[in-house]
């Protein structure tokens, strides 16, 4: 199955585990194994996007891609996503826009469980309003 979100942050979206397979002294990122998915046929088809969203509130059963983007979420969240790509980035920003403005209750419980003190959405803020996104 494919993964929603080729990042999330969500809340900044994100994906995947620390890509080990580097040799170089770059900065570490996340794997780019879902940098191709098409998020827009995801995030338009409602079974798909229920499945991913149940496995990230535990309140279904989870992929192993749901698993690792369960994983994955905290981090992003805590690091502003620094150690996704460019690609990672517009997924992420794809993502929540969708969710903002045509899954707002999704969006709202999402961010409940992974900043239920609003640390992150505050953090975010002004980021996301010069990117047109109303938190």
């Amino acid at each position: 199955m494919r993964l929603i979100i080729s990042c999330l942050l969500l809340i900044g979206l994100a994906l995947a585990k620390p890509d080990t397979t580097k040799t170089d002294n770059k900065k570490e990122g996340y794997t780019t194994k879902y940098d191709n998915i098409d998020l827009e046929e995801i995030l338009n088809n409602i079974r798909l996007l229920d499945k991913y969203f149940n496995c990230l509130i535990e309140k279904g059963k989870c992929t192993t891609d749901g698993k690792e983007l369960k994983e994955i979420v905290p981090d992003a969240l805590k690091t502003g996503c620094s150690k996704c790509n460019e690609k990672q980035k517009a997924g992420v920003e794809q993502v929540l826009r969708y969710l903002i403005e045509k899954k707002r209750d999704y969006f709202d419980e999402l961010a409940k469980k992974y900043d239920p003190e609003g640390i992150y959405l505050k953090k975010y803020e002004a980021e996301a309003e010069k990117r047109g996104i109303k938190l």
